[in-house]
């Protein structure tokens, strides 16, 4: 279906894999507009309820951009690139499902903002990331520059984009980057094991849930709170509402049909 894209479908989770792995994953045009019209899909496919971000291989999550196409670009085209990765990311946060980025190797300017784009991210042990695009000549692009400010603070955001260097999955665990790390042989189950647990929840509670935590960062306390007993409430009209707290007194597993 997609020439730089792998896709796997099971038990409500999708696995979805850059697959460019001679050339570190990294990001051009074409895998842009891949990943765009596979979330956009996978935003509306009811028989997923997580997905998961990987990279192919065992070296890269997304080694950034590629840089032999990206070097030639005029001012005209590296602002159509830079707004396209930058409605991917924003897709990402947007979707009404989680996305967890399964950070396999290198996660390096574009491949770093594309796992914090996600709503949260683990990470092998061999893992390393950084923004390094001022060693280029240039700055980070896909929103680098607000997303990590807002998850690790700005004068950590400030010293990695400034000096471009490269940290490891541990310091990037303990800075926020990371909710996990895993040996590298079992990332991806330690992944799988979280999206199942989420994928076994109403789907309607975490898409209101994900959609409260993402918008509220735009709001004051108080806004944002008010904006939560909306999404709260809302969900007392749902079928889901009805069977998950009816199975809690029941002493049963619920079971949750999305409406």
């Amino acid at each position: 279906m997609y020439e730089d894209l792998l896709l796997e479908k099971k038990d409500g989770i999708a696995l979805l894999q850059i697959n460019r792995p001679k050339a570190m994953n990294s990001l051009n045009d074409a895998v842009l507009d891949q990943l765009l019209h596979a979330f956009e899909v996978l935003a509306l496919d009811r028989e997923v309820r997580v997905v998961v971000l990987t990279g192919a291989g065992e070296k890269s999550f997304v080694a950034g951009a590629d840089i032999a196409e990206m070097k030639s670009l005029n001012v005209e085209q590296a602002l159509a690139f830079s707004r396209k990765g930058q409605q991917l990311v924003q897709l990402i946060g947007k979707i009404p499902k989680p996305v967890i980025a399964a950070v396999n190797g290198f996660a390096l300017g574009g491949g770093l903002e594309l796992a914090m784009a996600c709503d949260f991210a683990y990470a092998s042990e061999k893992a390393k990331v950084g923004l390094p695009e001022v060693t280029l000549g240039v700055m980070p692009g896909f929103g680098g520059t607000q997303s990590m400010a807002r998850l690790i603070g700005r004068s950590r955001a400030n010293e990695l984009i400034f000096s471009g260097r490269l940290i490891t999955a541990a310091e990037a665990k303990n800075w926020g980057l990371f909710c996990a790390v895993f040996p590298a042989e079992g990332l991806i189950a330690g992944v799988m094991e979280t999206a199942a647990q989420i994928a076994g929840n109403s789907r309607l509670g975490v898409a209101h849930a994900k959609d409260a935590v993402k918008s509220g960062l735009d709001m004051s306390v108080a806004e944002g709170m008010g904006y939560e007993a909306i999404h709260f409430a809302s969900l007392f009209a749902t079928k889901d509402q009805k069977e998950g707290m009816t199975a809690f007194v029941e002493k049963r597993k619920p079971a949750f049909v999305g409406a």
